[in-house]
């Protein structure tokens, strides 16, 4: 069996044009916000219905069982993980390897290849079915260690530890492009993201339509949307 698990539902429509084969996971979470605690994976899903404010049952139906079918990935499987570089797409990636980690299938990095430097934040959001079809082609296999790599990212990144962060993201990583400034983004989560937006504000911008961009122009590592930056801008 072959998966492919997408960052979110705006990719799946341009990848169903690719023609690529295989079973389709969508990962509807954003784990840079909100309570990551659980000492068992129902009870961390329990935690995380209660950050969206939904009902367990709707959680696990719509979120919960798509990163569920992970934990049912055999040997002989493939696995391609569709994620973007900044710390949004990045935490995501980590608790799915996270769930791979005792898994012999071959896992694979699907990441947008085709940004510039300047650009690596915007991650699929341009992209069209003949990009992601070339972004799979350039597709990255992932290694044991790799895989553990990405586990260990995640847990010290729900348990906020940032020396564990430090010390997981001194040597590059041709899998995990940007690594350090993504970590560098990740021990500041709680501070950065809310000094940039009063600094914008203080310039003058107030309405979201301009601070949402300024925003992304100084801050793209973190990969925030539309919404996030407007409860912190309340804040």
């Amino acid at each position: 069996m072959i998966y492919h698990v997408l960052p979110g539902d705006a990719q799946v429509e341009d990848f169903r044009q690719t023609g690529l084969q295989g079973e389709l996971l969508v990962c509807r979470e954003a784990l840079v916000d909100g309570d990551l605690s659980g000492e068992t994976l129902d009870e961390f899903f329990n935690n995380r219905a209660a950050v969206h404010n939904e009902e367990p049952a709707v959680y696990d139906a719509n979120v919960a069982s798509q990163f569920r079918r992970l934990l049912d990935v055999g040997p002989t499987d493939e696995v391609n993980l569709w994620f973007e570089y900044e710390l949004f797409c990045s935490a995501n990636m980590w608790f799915c390897l996270s769930l791979l980690a005792g898994s012999d299938a071959d896992i694979y990095r699907v990441a947008p290849v085709h940004l510039s430097f300047e650009d690596r934040w915007d991650g699929f959001g341009n992209s069209n079915p003949e990009i992601l079809k070339q972004c799979f082609a350039d597709r990255i296999k992932l290694s044991r260690s790799d895989v553990e790599l990405g586990s260990e990212l995640w847990n010290a990144f729900r348990r906020s530890d940032a020396d564990e962060l430090s010390r997981l993201t001194v040597e590059p990583q041709t899998a995990f492009p940007y690594l350090d400034e993504v970590r560098r983004a990740a021990v500041n989560i709680d501070t950065k993201p809310l000094e940039i937006i009063r600094e914008i504000k203080r310039e003058g911008k107030r309405d979201l339509k301009e601070v949402f961009p300024e925003f992304r122009r100084r801050a793209g590592v973190y990969g925030f949307g539309d919404m996030k930056v407007k409860r912190l801008m309340e804040e």
